[in-house]
């Protein structure tokens, strides 16, 4: 039985529920300031919380990764390995992951209604289906507008190598405007990747470079003639903002303040990554994934609430209608050494506990396999994975059947998954913003799994 279940009566409230729930009580009873001192730890708690999103561009293949069939004709060749928690098994190319096991939580049950890429892409990121007319945010807007400060220099939701072309709408801020868009980091150069190298990660090259655009001044300009441009902007924008309240124009002042900010050096340092050895850059490989996971630690480290890393070589690399086992080893050696890292040393710094890891892609893949030896499009029943803090890890749940065909047990859809999300990183996912068709939309609507929560 693969579902875990708490018998516990606190069963439905995570740790940081309870203690704040008993702090209120406690206050009440003897001291009457008590209950303020709570309240303020309670928010600060909220305001320190980060969330990473893995996002596997193409849709990973559940079968070869966290839900092995050894010994079925789905299975394919991948052998399973034990890892750190007894009866939990990944695929034979995870081994770092494999000694992490105790903080993740392997969610087998996924059960969506989108096998296209683009629709796919759009629920997983927005918990709704396309297709509307509103404009939903997607859900790195959403929960860094809760999590976030709009006083800090860093952006509150960072999006590295993001591959957009899928589905825009899916990656944008909707109907928040664009204070709540994620700042993009992308990759500065190309790494010439092997032939047989199919996550593009060429070990004989140097390391990808990552980097935000326009954070340094042009040549030929000062730093005193910067500033003096910037004080005769901000005197003519007030004035031109004050004759004018248009959507366009607020817009395009938030993200030019927000621009300005981030330009600042101590800010702008966070995505150097030369400040770091290259002892530290080549553990978590040298590709775009991995120099983005330490791109993620380094932005945790200065309070930024919400960053993705995306994992595809550039495009739809999980896409493995065909050749899906040479490319799916090398796609899941760079994932587990720039994952593992990740958690190892967020755990080293005492962040791992704050930091909720999400890793999913648009759909799974069929266990079946095709005559390309390739697998296809498969939402109807695959795998997400969380870990870190807010998780009950070392466990596996739910479960699928001895083909991988459908869930048998512990089914969960894109809104539980969501909620799920929400509640391990102190979100209410019934928290409401007004829409642009002035209708109050919930966070999520969905169900959050208490056996998840920790």
């Amino acid at each position: 039985m693969m579902r875990r279940s708490n018998s516990s009566s606190m069963s439905n409230f995570s740790r940081r529920r309870f203690l704040q729930t008993s702090a209120a009580a406690l206050g009440a009873s003897s001291c009457p300031w008590l209950p303020q001192i709570a309240q303020a730890a309670a928010a600060n708690t909220e305001k320190s919380k980060h969330c990473v999103v893995l996002w596997m561009s193409g849709g990973p293949t559940q079968t070869d990764t966290f839900d092995m069939k050894p010994g079925h004709a789905n299975g394919g060749s991948f052998k399973p390995i034990k890892t750190n928690v007894p009866g939990i098994e990944f695929s034979e190319h995870l081994p770092m992951l494999a000694k992490q096991a105790n903080n993740l939580a392997i969610v087998r049950g996924m059960n969506t209604t989108e096998g296209d890429h683009s629709r796919g892409t759009f629920l997983m990121h927005t918990g709704q289906r396309p297709g509307s007319p509103l404009l939903y945010p997607t859900i790195g807007s959403l929960l860094s507008k809760e999590l976030g400060s709009e006083d800090a220099d860093l952006p509150n939701f960072v999006s590295v190598n993001p591959y957009e072309v899928i589905n825009q709408a899916a990656f944008s801020p909707g109907f928040l405007g664009p204070r709540y868009a994620a700042a993009t980091v992308g990759a500065r150069n190309n790494i010439v990747p092997n032939p047989e190298d199919e996550a593009g990660d060429n070990d004989e090259a140097g390391f990808a470079e990552l980097g935000v655009d326009f954070l340094s001044l042009p040549d030929g300009v000062s730093q005193e003639q910067a500033d003096a441009r910037l004080r005769l902007w901000r005197m003519q924008q007030k004035s031109f903002l004050s004759a004018r309240s248009a959507e366009t124009a607020n817009a395009q002042d938030t993200i030019f303040r927000r621009a300005v900010r981030i330009m600042n050096h101590d800010a702008a340092s966070a995505f150097d990554l030369s400040q770091e050895t290259d002892k530290v850059r080549e553990s978590y490989g040298k590709g775009r994934f991995g120099q983005g996971c330490l791109v993620a630690r380094r932005l945790i480290q200065r309070g930024v609430p919400f960053i993705e890393v995306t994992h595809g070589a550039g495009g739809l690399g999980w896409d493995t209608h065909q050749n899906n086992f040479n490319t799916v080893e090398n796609l899941s050696k760079e994932l587990d050494q720039g994952w593992a890292t990740l958690m190892r040393e967020l755990e080293e710094e005492g962040l791992l506990e704050s930091t909720t890891i999400l890793w999913m892609g648009e759909f799974g893949r069929t266990p079946n396999i095709n005559n390309n030896t390739g697998r296809d499009h498969f939402p109807n029943a695959w795998t997400c994975v969380l870990g870190g803090g807010g998780i009950a890890g070392g466990q596996a749940y739910g479960a699928t059947s001895e083909d991988g065909m459908e869930v048998t047990d512990g089914k969960v859809e894109v809104g539980d998954l969501i909620s799920t999300l929400c509640q391990a990183v102190g979100v209410d996912p019934e928290t409401e913003n007004i829409s642009s068709l002035a209708r109050p939309i919930k966070i999520s609507e969905g169900t959050a799994v208490d056996e998840l929560l920790s």
